[in-house]
């Protein structure tokens, strides 16, 4: 069992910056780790080749990360028990094929769910060209479990997300995951190994490896793009979510779209072999007038 969060130590530790050169070998290695290609009846090929490569926004949430920096025992996190809960993302500018990013991530807010229950950590990243262009901004929360009891405000500043229409949804895309997606992802970042290694993953609850958060919403993104922007992946400009439940790789997902009209658009994904809801409360917002990014 977690013991209550020690706030003070989190608070003092300095979250490295990190600065990425990235080329499209990069941009198609996190496409592939979010289920690109998979599905032969959905053309994705200007994800994959670098002859017109188009760039998935939901790549700015591995960009200029210091990766999974909860494992280092100074930030006084009992990394196991981290779940991530929600996921906020702001592009202002479409993500280029090439270029060089800062990141720069910093704990902002703190929940005591109460002695015996969970804690709440919100962080966010800024991500900046090396002129200081502010390309986009990441806000994810993270569930501690069991490490409520420090003392403190019961809930997280700010607006929740959303509930989504009462209404049948407009759209529905089905797509595939695969069972090595998990180890692909982890190239792109994240090496939680609650993502690769059964051991982990039973010591956190789980009866095998589980899919990164974030690749299944790189999925829902991908789902977005192809049912509402024609396949043109800069129009996706901000997307935020809720996540539930797990998903295993190997799943397949189902994303529920709702088209509320003027680009705002709402959406939750489930498990077609459970019917289990994994992300939840979605809102996404199109530009429709984003230009796509093209190398020669």
């Amino acid at each position: 069992m977690s013991s209550p969060l020690d706030i003070e130590k989190l608070r003092a530790y300095a979250i490295p910056q990190a600065t990425d050169d990235y080329d499209p070998r990069d941009a198609i290695i996190y496409a592939l780790g979010v289920g690109t290609g998979l599905d032969p009846a959905t053309d994705e090929i200007d994800l994959l080749y670098e002859r017109r490569l188009q760039v998935l926004p939901t790549m700015a949430l591995v960009l200029g990360s210091p990766g999974f920096w909860p494992m280092d025992p100074s930030c006084g996190l009992d990394w196991i028990n981290i779940l991530l809960g929600e996921q906020r993302l702001t592009l202002f500018q479409p993500l280029d094929p090439a270029g060089t990013l800062v990141g720069e991530t910093a704990v902002t807010d703190i929940a005591d769910k109460g002695a015996g229950k969970s804690a709440l950590v919100r962080a966010v990243k800024t991500l900046r060209t090396l002129s200081g262009t502010l390309v986009a901004e990441a806000t994810e929360t993270w569930v501690l479990r069991g490490a409520g009891g420090f003392g403190g405000a019961r809930a997280l500043p700010g607006e929740v997300l959303p509930l989504l229409p009462d209404r049948a949804p407009d759209l529905i895309m089905t797509l595939p995951t695969s069972v090595t997606q998990a180890a692909i992802y982890r190239l792109s970042g994240d090496r939680n190994p609650l993502h690769i290694d059964a051991d982990t993953a039973n010591r956190a609850g789980f009866s095998r490896p589980i899919l990164h958060g974030l690749s299944t919403l790189g999925v829902a993104a991908r789902a977005i793009i192809h049912a509402l922007c024609n396949g043109n992946s800069a129009r996706l400009t901000e997307l935020s979510a809720r996540f539930t439940a797990p998903l295993y790789p190997g799943a397949v997902l189902k994303t529920e779209i709702w088209d509320n009209g003027g680009g705002n658009i709402a959406f939750r994904c489930r498990s077609v072999e459970t019917n289990d809801i994994v992300v939840d409360s979605g809102h996404a917002t199109l530009d429709a007038f984003a230009a796509t990014g093209v190398t020669a």
